[in-house]
């Protein structure tokens, strides 16, 4: 921001609000990650308080007042709009919000695309909630573009070609002008309190950090903040601030009391010119430490005093080294700092115990895994009783940053250079799973089932209390056929995630259903719908049991619930193709030819591809006695199929073709 470092970029939305308000210039985040950055800032107390350590495995409680439900207390209305699935509502932060726009459920994870918005898209949604609102109101925006993967849209993409983040950062510049207009436009500027943060910086590089959520160094945790105050003084403040204070900010300027569990402090005074109160921050970054088992990191700033506790502490003086460069912990000064550390914790913690990480669905997880938030672990690896130098994130950082070298290489299609890149790193550290994970990956998807469940079984044994690697394992068994095998690993053991992971179930479910198992392969679903009752995938997968059950016994209930449960799915997710399949299989099967075309039809507008819905469809269309289209069906089967059936199966298509064609 030019506002805060003229020489790299120009931001000129960013530097009018600095104008029109205060820039502080050494405001901190407590976190490096985006759900916990904001959790800090909507309910005004660290991590130590609300309990939501990182993005992965953790949400809000219930229990914890936030910023908007407060001041919907004195009659505001609240709206959010949010650019990254971190922030999904699901992860809790949305509750207290009249209006919560993620725009994210329902989308499918394998896509980062569809895991983020521009920055144009969240304002627009909001100018437009701002336009309908009567009454006083709050409103929290927030960007994600300046994030991994950097992809400026044109013209910044070509502007910053060789800084795509700078171009990124320029874009959100860009795209916060329209919000700007409207409140010029509106005289908002008048009557509206302005805040402008960041909920964590971005490494590129510094310290060996690609991006951010590992480290806590003030690349990641130093960030921007503007406030602006209708009728206030305009000024920079130099003091030590964080964004435990925005909440009791809001109340003094708005000129209501102050919930007493807040522990940061109004920051009205120094935009009045008056001094601060000196007090440490707190800050933690445990997001390696949930995703991948790694040391904790946490720490305190301390006026000129930096420490970070790990198993090889930091000491920095922020005065004359803010980029932090030179280590100065002794025995002395680390043994007084971690009292220090020790007496803030306990000043912040809501209880005496670490609040233990809640549940989200596999679906979460493998969504915030394609942003890169977590890797191949789980919160039970994270229950060492102790952690020497070679589980320091520093120690650990190097290897992980290979695997995402190794995964760039096989994205490029360099497999032999990935694999080989992959390997050498489980050499040197046989426990470091992140690695095992990956050469699985790549093995299974080049084909090789095999040697990815055998490099598995190898992570496994070095990591036997991985789940992430267990799950990988029983889905490679699946793919490879071994139903038997999958069922019995899941029989076999009793991972705490079992109990809130309904894709185990589902994989256990289609074990049982591929062996014929089928009432086992149903009790399997129940068990996965038991904990997610909005999976459609289940609930698909449930209705072709009870298909096959129906085939299998002729019966009637088992018919009705196939049906029931094909259309389950279909509620909950009407944009996936595969239980219009099978409710059209069912309704063929019942004489509902109608039902069944029209189920056909639907499946062929949502997965063009699936080519044997164009054959199916035919026969029904001829059956019903509308030939033309059927033909028409049936001739598209036979582009798009031909040559992946056997001479003998192409000449009865060619000669069913032809007695139709004959017919018209």
């Amino acid at each position: 921001m030019s506002c805060y470092s003229g020489p790299y970029l120009k931001t000129p939305n960013f530097d009018s609000l600095a104008q029109l308000g205060t820039l502080f210039s050494r405001a901190f985040a407590h976190t490096p990650t985006t759900l916990a950055s904001h959790a800090n800032i909507l309910l005004g107390v660290t991590p130590l308080s609300h309990g939501v350590r990182a993005n992965a495995y953790f949400v809000v409680g219930q229990e914890m007042p936030t910023l908007p439900g407060y001041l919907k207390s004195y009659g505001y209305s609240t709206g959010a709009f949010v650019g990254g699935y971190p922030l999904d509502s699901k992860f809790g932060l949305g509750r207290d919000f009249d209006t919560y726009d993620d725009d994210f459920a329902g989308l499918g994870y394998k896509k980062k695309s569809v895991l983020e918005r521009k920055a144009e898209a969240v304002i627009d949604k909001a100018v437009g909630w701002l336009g309908i609102q009567k009454s006083p109101w709050f409103l929290w925006v927030h960007c994600y573009d300046p994030h991994d993967p950097y992809e400026p849209p044109p013209p910044f993409k070509a502007q910053y070609e060789k800084q795509p983040y700078d171009g990124e950062v320029a874009y959100v510049d860009y795209s916060l002008g329209r919000l700007l207009s409207f409140l010029r436009e509106n005289d908002g500027f008048d009557n509206t309190l302005v805040i402008l943060t960041g909920d964590h910086g971005e490494s590129l590089g510094e310290h060996g950090e690609l991006t951010h959520g590992c480290f806590a160094y003030n690349a990641t945790l130093w960030v921007p903040l503007i406030i602006i105050v209708p009728g206030g003084k305009k000024g920079r403040v130099d003091h030590q601030v964080s964004h435990i204070d925005l909440f009791p900010t809001v109340c003094d300027v708005l000129q209501i009391d102050k919930p007493p569990f807040l522990q940061g402090i109004s920051l009205l005074p120094a935009m009045e010119g008056r001094p601060l109160p000196k007090r440490p921050i707190y800050f933690e970054s445990l997001d390696p430490h949930y995703s991948k088992g790694w040391a904790p990191l946490s720490g305190f700033i301390d006026g000129r005093d930096k420490f970070i506790e790990s198993p090889i502490p930091e000491i920095y003086n922020l005065e004359s080294d803010f980029a932090e460069v030179k280590n100065l912990s002794e025995n002395e000064a680390v043994k007084e700092a971690r009292g220090k550390l020790g007496q803030l914790v306990k000043s912040l913690c809501r209880s005496g115990e670490m609040k233990r990480p809640s549940t989200i669905d596999r679906e979460a997880l493998e969504k915030l895994k394609s942003l890169g938030y977590i890797s191949a672990s789980s919160p039970e690896e994270s229950k060492k009783d102790g952690y020497g130098p070679q589980d320091d994130v520093k120690a650990l950082l190097p290897f992980y940053n290979r695997t995402l070298e190794a995964m760039d290489l096989y994205r490029k299609a360099k497999i032999t250079e990935a694999v080989r890149l992959l390997e050498g790193i489980i050499a040197e550290r046989k426990d470091f799973t992140i690695a095992h994970f990956d050469l699985a990956v790549v093995y299974k998807e080049t084909g090789k089932l095999m040697d990815a469940l055998a490099i598995l079984k190898k992570g496994m044994a070095a990591s036997p209390q991985n789940y992430d690697l267990f799950f990988e394992y029983t889905s490679c068994l699946l793919a490879a056929g071994q139903y038997g095998e999958a069922i019995k690993a899941i029989a076999g053991n009793t991972f705490r995630e079992m109990d809130n992971d309904p894709a185990i179930w589902l994989n256990l479910g289609v074990a049982h259903s591929s062996l014929g198992e089928l009432e086992n392969g149903i009790a399997a679903y129940e068990k996965a719908l038991a904990i997610d009752h909005e999976n459609a995938t289940v609930f698909n997968n449930l209705g072709a049991a009870y298909h096959y059950l129906t085939l299998k016994t002729g019966d009637a209930q088992a018919f009705h619930k196939s049906v029931e449960s094909f259309k389950k799915a279909i509620e909950r997710d009407p944009d996936y193709a595969s239980p219009y399949n099978g409710l059209g299989t069912a309704y063929r099967l019942s004489g509902n030819l109608d039902g069944a075309i029209y189920c056909w039809e639907k499946v062929l507008e949502l997965n063009p591809d699936l080519n044997q819905v164009y054959y199916t469809l035919g026969l029904a269309y001829f059956e019903k006695g509308e030939t033309r289209r059927g033909l028409e069906r049936l001739e598209t089967y036979q582009r798009r199929s031909s040559h992946l059936l056997s001479p003998g199966e192409r000449k009865k298509l060619e000669d069913l073709i032809q007695k139709f064609r004959q017919k018209l």
